[in-house]
C-alpha cells in the first residue's frame, strides 16, 4: 500500500503579505518625507518675513540671514557704505519750510491781485476776499452765479471765474469749492434737497474753471457740500437768506493742509 507523503506545511508569512507589507512601509516613508518637509523653523520665518518688511532690509547689517563673512559685513558698516546715514534726505526740511513760505506770499499777491480787480469792476458788494488760516477765501452769493434753485453758471460770473482760473495757474495750492444753501427746504426731481444742490453749485464752478483755463489739473480741486449747516447769518430773513445762499472758493495754505 502506497503511502502519500503530507506535503510540508511552509512556516512564515504567505508571499502576497510581504510584498503588501512593503507596499505599505514604503507609502507610509513617503507620508512621512513630506510631512517632515512641511515642518517651517517659525522663529527663522518670522525673523525673514520681518526684515522683508523693512525696507532697508539690504541697507545695514545685522541680516535675518547670517553671513558667512561677518568681518566683512562689519568693515562695510563701519565705512557707512550700503548703509543709510551718508544718504542725501529725500526733501530737505528746509527746503520744505521756504518752499511753504513761498507759497504763502503766494496767496498774499492773489488776494492783492482779486482785490484790484473786484474794485475796479465794482463786485466788492457780491464777492467777498478773505485771508485766513485755511488761506484765501472767496465767498460768491448766489445772485452772482446762478438762478434761483439752479446750478447753471450765469454769464455775469464767468469773466471772475475765469480771472480766477489764471490766478490758479500762477500758484500750486490746493482748491476746496464749498457749496451752501439757506434752511428753506427744496424739493426737485433734479435737486431732491439742499444738499443736492449746494454739491452741484460746487461742481458747476470747478468745471467753469477747468474747462476755461489751460494746464490746470483738476486733481488740485475738492467739491464740497455743505447745504444749510453752516450759514453765515441767521436764517430769519431775505437778506440774511441771500448771505447763505453762497459758494465759496478756499485757495488752501499748505500750513493749513499740513496741520488738518
Amino acid at each position: 500500500m502506497n503511502l502519500r507523503r503530507r506535503s510540508a506545511k511552509k512556516k512564515g508569512a504567505p508571499k502576497w503579505m510581504t510584498t503588501y507589507a512593503d507596499m505599505i512601509t514604503l507609502v507610509l516613508v513617503f507620508f512621512i518625507l513630506l510631512f517632515s518637509m512641511s515642518q517651517i523653523n517659525l522663529v527663522k520665518f518670522e525673523a525673514i518675513a520681518e526684515s522683508f518688511r523693512n525696507r532697508m532690509i539690504f541697507d545695514f547689517y545685522p541680516s535675518a540671514i547670517e553671513s558667512d563673512y561677518p568681518t566683512e559685513q562689519t568693515k562695510i558698516q563701519e565705512n557707512g557704505e550700503k548703509n543709510n546715514e551718508f544718504e542725501v534726505p529725500t526733501e530737505n526740511p528746509d527746503h520744505v519750510a521756504a518752499k511753504e513760505a513761498e507759497q504763502t506770499q503766494d496767496l498774499e499777491e492773489l488776494k492783492k491781485e482779486v482785490d484790484e480787480y473786484l474794485e475796479e469792476n465794482e463786485l466788492s458788494d457780491i464777492i467777498a476776499a478773505t485771508q485766513t488760516e485755511r488761506g484765501v477765501v472767496l465767498v460768491l452769493e448766489e445772485q452772482l452765479l446762478f438762478e434761483t434753485s439752479r446750478a447753471e453758471i450765469l454769464d455775469g460770473a464767468k469773466p471772475f471765474l475765469m480771472k480766477v482760473g489764471t490766478l490758479l495757474t500762477n500758484i500750486p495750492n490746493f482748491v476746496k469749492v464749498e457749496g451752501h444753501t439757506d434752511n428753506r427746504q427744496i424739493n426737485t426731481y433734479r435737486y431732491p434737497s439742499n444738499w443736492e444742490l449746494s454739491g452741484a453749485r460746487a461742481s458747476s464752478v470747478i468745471r467753469y474753471i477747468i474747462a476755461n483755463t489751460e494746464k490746470l489739473d483738476p486733481k488740485r480741486f475738492t467739491a464740497v457740500a455743505y447745504g444749510d449747516t453752516r450759514p453765515v447769518a441767521p436764517n430769519d430773513s431775505e437778506e440774511n437768506w441771500s448771505k447763505n445762499r453762497r459758494v465759496e472758493i478756499v485757495i488752501l495754505d499748505p500750513d493749513y493742509e499740513s496741520s488738518s
